[in-house]
């Protein structure tokens, strides 16, 4: 998927409210229990969280100014009454997770609809991935959480075979996720998500957890 430039969006996020700018920062800031989103696009997931758990610091992570502007210029036009305190961004690439957030810093883990990078060479870059995985484990607490949802069945497969190699156990998985009542009833869909299962796509989603 191509990106569309926005003038100026690299300067806006630079100078956002919203926006962590570096690890120092984050290591400063962030409280606890703290939920993470890795791959946010617009921020419709986080912010929704966000509102309806008050009591649980959100970051959303993503890697492309022109897609978190969205986000930040949601919460710019909210009321200020209205805006969420325990929510922030950062414009950063998730290899670099361990730079930004101490081990054992994370509650959850969410990853939504990430790039499935469907060439065999690229399997590495998958966010599944035992690889990434590894270094998740690191940030996350003691049964510490992933959550992950995907329309694509070829990554859901791929993710099945990768966890176990990372040091999680399997908690919960399916491959139509809208066909399960108890599991939809605190669901808050992605962007993604409502665009994918309008068409008919089953949803994946798999919750794992962290062991010793």
């Amino acid at each position: 998927m191509r990106l569309r430039h926005i003038p100026g969006a690299e300067e806006e996020i630079e100078e956002s409210i919203w926006v962590y700018h570096s690890p120092d920062e984050v290591k400063n800031s962030i409280g606890s229990p703290l939920y993470i989103e890795i791959g946010m696009g617009k921020g419709r997931f986080i912010l929704e969280n966000a509102l309806l758990h008050p009591e649980i610091n959100y970051i959303g992570i993503e890697m492309y100014e022109s897609v978190m502007i969205k986000a930040t210029r949601r919460l710019d036009r909210m009321p200020e009454r209205e805006r969420p305190g325990n929510l922030r961004f950062i414009r950063m690439d998730a290899a670099d997770i361990n730079e930004y957030f101490p081990n054992e810093s994370i509650d959850r883990i969410y990853l939504n609809f990430s790039d499935p990078w469907p060439k065999t060479r690229h399997a590495h870059r998958r966010l599944p991935s035992a690889m990434f995985l590894k270094r998740f484990y690191k940030v996350l607490k003691e049964d510490g959480e992933i959550e992950f949802k995907t329309d694509n069945t070829g990554l859901f497969d791929f993710a099945m075979k990768e966890y176990d190699k990372a040091g999680f156990s399997l908690k919960y998985s399916t491959y139509d996720l809208h066909n399960d009542p108890e599991e939809m009833k605190n669901n808050v869909m992605t962007e993604y998500e409502k665009k994918f299962s309008a068409k008919g796509n089953r949803i994946c989603k798999y919750v794992i957890k962290k062991i010793k």
